[in-house]
């Protein structure tokens, strides 16, 4: 019984490091680079454009209170508006992330004429570090804080696909 107990947790173990972190790196496309990202917040969905034609797109998850524009921190919205990425992040706690260049000016002041902090730290990014084997659960729901969240695999091609100062298009 122990034996066999033992075989089940190392076999789950090993799919969970395999859907986290070893399948993303090996199954996603090569796809070209992109100058846009356009995110669909009503339809739930990620695209990228290069000079205007579709490249791909992915479903997503956003954050916990989704319609409607990010006012302040702790909203649990996901901005919406004109961007940029403006940094890959090199140690996210979820499967690589790119940060949105929310707050802008207009939501900066925005913020300081309500006395409220427009709260920041906005990203792109996959599931948390060792969760990426839920992917079926997450994509079900708006989960996160306010950033906008994609499986494992999409954040591999879209990382790889867009640098940094690429214009992010955030549509309710």
């Amino acid at each position: 019984m122990l034996k066999r107990c033992l075989i089940i947790s190392i076999s789950i173990i090993l799919i969970m490091v395999y859907s986290d972190t070893i399948h993303p790196k090996l199954f996603h496309e090569i796809i070209e680079n992109a100058n846009q990202i356009v995110v669909y917040k009503g339809q739930r969905r990620l695209s990228l454009f290069k000079d205007g034609r579709h490249v791909k797109s992915y479903p997503i998850s956003l954050g916990i209170n989704p319609v409607g524009h990010k006012k302040q921190e702790g909203d649990g919205k996901t901005p919406e508006g004109i961007y940029l990425i403006d940094w890959k992040h090199p140690n996210s706690s979820y499967h690589k992330a790119l940060r949105i260049s929310y707050p802008n000016y207009a939501d900066r002041r925005d913020a300081d004429k309500r006395g409220v902090s427009p709260g920041g730290d906005i990203m792109i990014h996959g599931l948390p570090n060792g969760l990426g084997w839920l992917y079926p659960l997450f994509i079900k729901s708006d989960w996160t804080e306010g950033c906008i969240a994609v499986s494992n695999t999409a954040m591999e091609e879209i990382v790889s696909s867009v640098k940094t100062g690429t214009q992010i298009v955030i549509k309710p």
